[in-house]
């Protein structure tokens, strides 16, 4: 045999065994990223997975400020909470698998008819990005978004969805959940939240940073206005949704 075909065998080889490779490291990903939603079923994140993030942004900026976590149960959350969330962040949550395609295509609309961008994330989307992902927009973490969304609507309950975003969406500055918000901004549990405090809670979500509960400016307080007016029409998931 010519040593030029014994250097094609062996390229052919060595590409094989980089394809080989590839599809098994691909595999074992697949099956952490599987592990990873499943041990949400059974285990809280701010122990699981959300500790070494916060972890690592402190090493990187010391000024990373400590963030208050008080994880509670769906029951323990008032229901005024869940239907205000709801109404302000994602109205057909009971009926998509994760892509509210209908909110994306207004989203489009507005962006090509000039009114501005606005998100078109799901409550599921959310949480993909909260539990598992970095906060850097890029395109990876984009299609990694997309991906642990589809797997949290194959292995998750829409209530478990709901009760991970209630303790881990980001609502100011050090504060995460709605046991550490309701304590934070208006002094009570997240059971005895009411209407009007639940609508305000909503409202500041998409700019959790820039406004407040407890000091709400005229744009909160219009968004309060429209969330109680939807409050009444949120149904809430069972157990077996």
């Amino acid at each position: 045999m010519g040593s030029g075909k014994k250097a094609g065998i062996k390229k052919r080889n060595r590409f094989y065994g980089i394809i080989k490779w590839g599809c098994g490291l691909l595999a074992m990903l697949v099956f952490f990223s599987i592990l990873q939603v499943l041990s949400l079923r059974y285990m809280d994140p701010p122990s699981l997975l959300m500790a070494p993030f916060r972890f690592i942004a402190q090493g990187l900026n010391p000024q990373t400020p400590e963030i208050t976590m008080h994880w509670r149960t769906f029951e323990q959350i008032s229901r005024h909470v869940k239907r205000a969330v709801l109404a302000a962040e994602d109205q057909r949550f009971l009926t998509h698998q994760g892509f509210d395609f209908i909110e994306l295509n207004d989203a489009l609309k507005d962006m090509a008819s000039g009114k501005g961008y606005r998100g078109a994330s799901t409550i599921t989307m959310q949480v993909a990005r909260t539990v598992f992902l970095w906060p850097a927009r890029t395109w990876i973490r984009k299609g990694l978004e997309a991906y642990y969304t589809v797997l949290l609507e194959l292995f998750l309950t829409k209530k478990r969805i709901l009760e991970v975003y209630l303790n881990t969406v980001d609502w100011g500055k050090g504060i995460r959940g709605v046991g550490a918000a309701a304590k934070a901004y208006f002094h009570v549990s997240a059971n005895s939240v009411s209407k009007g405090q639940a609508a305000l809670l909503a409202a500041v979500l998409p700019s959790p940073h820039r406004w407040s509960p407890a000091k709400p400016n005229a744009r909160v307080l219009r968004r309060q206005k429209r969330i109680l007016k939807d409050m009444h029409k949120m149904q809430l998931p069972k157990n077996h949704s």
